[in-house]
């Protein structure tokens, strides 16, 4: 480990993940697990895209959301899987200190950009069913491309923050990161630097996007359940709540996952339990998300038998 005189940059040149476990054994296992995780997750969420995209009758608002969280969750996934999954097969996890800035910069892009994207994806839902008369005009195109711009910058902002944190904090101890990827918790604890007040900004920012994003997401669903129960026709209540579910479960998955982390107070898990959680919300998530909506969502279903007869016709 080099360090340098000028105490105002750091001197690590690289860090060592310590991953998810020591034993050979497990390490090839979890590799061919994660791989075909990931496989999946690329192949499901590039298959949504594509076929939100040929398909004229999901060329709607709801699908246009869609297919920006297929983009995400693929963005999310691909910043911190290759890397684990090359770490797998070598003796040292090393990263270089750039490439663990910017590890940890995607990941706090792409994750912050999946909150915002779920409250605007709950807004949608909420003027569908609530205003149906006036949603041509709530959500129209211009309206739909202002919220995914937003998204984006939401999380360019928490990006942003969390670089700051990382290219402005002085390392110059222990280099080993207690994870198998940069993340801000174990970074902070080997920073040499006063991080008080660079935690107390991060904290703040993703906890305001986060209660934010909640909260536009259980208003709408509180406004949602009301019009529901106030529908007259059975079958007119459960095609307005099989429209929700899909994406309820996305919420109620990954706000979970992320809160037991980032929320919860230190004491009540373990390092390694916040390693298995990370590993469900950052990998896993992403391939269950395109099959939560493709196996609950009757559009989708219905565009996928048309493509497949299409092909099998020419």
């Amino acid at each position: 480990m080099a360090f340098l005189d000028n105490g105002n940059h750091t001197a690590v040149t690289e860090f060592i993940l310590l991953g998810l476990t020591d034993d050979p054994v497990l390490r090839v296992i979890l590799f061919t697990i994660i791989l075909c995780i990931y496989l999946v997750t690329m192949s499901g969420n590039l298959s949504t895209i594509l076929l939100i995209g040929v398909s004229s009758q999901l060329h709607h608002p709801m699908y246009f959301f869609l297919s920006h969280l297929a983009s995400v969750d693929m963005g999310l996934s691909s910043s911190v899987t290759p890397n684990m999954l090359v770490n797998f097969l070598i003796e040292k996890n090393t990263i270089s200190y750039l490439g663990c800035g910017i590890q940890l910069s995607l990941a706090s892009f792409f994750g912050a950009v999946e909150f915002f994207l779920l409250a605007a994806m709950a807004y949608d839902r909420f003027v569908a069913i609530c205003n149906p008369l006036l949603y041509s005009t709530k959500m129209s195109t211009q309206v739909c491309i202002q919220l995914v711009v937003g998204s984006y910058v939401g999380g360019f902002l928490n990006a942003s923050f969390v670089t700051h944190f990382f290219f402005s904090s002085l390392f110059c101890g222990p280099n080993s990161v207690n994870h198998f990827f940069c993340d801000i918790p174990p970074m902070m604890e080997l920073s040499c630097s006063d991080v008080s007040v660079s935690e107390i900004v991060i904290s703040f920012y993703a906890g305001s996007f986060t209660m934010t994003t909640l909260f536009v997401i259980v208003i709408s669903y509180f406004y949602i359940l009301i019009t529901i129960l106030k529908m007259r026709s059975t079958e007119g209540r459960h095609k307005a709540f099989s429209t929700c579910t899909s994406h309820l479960t996305a919420v109620s998955l990954y706000y979970g996952t992320v809160t037991f982390i980032y929320v919860m107070p230190k004491s009540t898990y373990s390092g390694d339990q916040n390693k298995v959680v990370s590993v469900f919300y950052m990998v896993v998530i992403p391939m269950l998300n395109p099959l939560i909506y493709s196996l609950r969502n009757n559009d989708i279903k219905d565009s996928l038998k048309r493509q497949f007869y299409r092909k099998t016709l020419l």
